[in-house]
C-alpha cells in the first residue's frame, strides 16, 4: 500500500516522462536495507530471523524491482532509449550509494 500510495504521489507531482516514484521507493528501500540490516547485525541480542523478516519480508516489499523493469521495458517501447538507460544507470548507482550511506547511518546509531 505505500508503495503504492508514494509512487503514485511522486507521479502525479513530477510526471510520469521518468519513473520517479519507483526511483525514489527504491532508493529509500535501499538506504533503509542498509540501515536495518547494520543496525541488526550490530545489536547481537535481536533475534536472527528478524534480519530475514524486516528487510527482506517488509523492505523487499516496499522496494519494486519489478515495477523499475516494466517502466524501463515501457520507456524502450516509447523510443526513449535515453531516459531508460538514465534509469537503470541512476537506479543502481543512486541505489548502491543508499545502501552504503544506510549502513554509515546504522553503525553511527548503533
Amino acid at each position: 500500500m505505500l508503495r503504492f500510495w508514494v509512487g503514485s504521489y511522486i507521479s502525479g507531482k513530477m510526471g510520469t516522462r521518468f519513473p520517479y516514484g519507483t526511483f525514489l521507493i527504491n532508493c529509500t528501500a535501499s538506504f533503509l536495507i542498509g540501515l536495518i540490516i547494520t543496525l541488526l547485525a550490530e545489536k547481537a541480542h535481536w533475534n536472527p530471523n528478524l534480519r530475514y523478516l524486516i528487510p527482506i519480508g517488509f523492505i523487499g516489499g516496499y522496494s519494486t524491482f519489478s515495477t523499475f523493469e516494466y517502466e524501463t521495458f515501457r520507456v524502450v517501447q516509447d523510443g526513449e532509449l535515453w531516459m531508460a538507460f538514465l534509469n537503470v544507470v541512476l537506479s543502481v548507482v543512486v541505489g548502491f550509494f543508499a545502501v552504503w550511506l544506510g549502513a554509515i547511518v546504522g553503525r553511527l546509531s548503533a
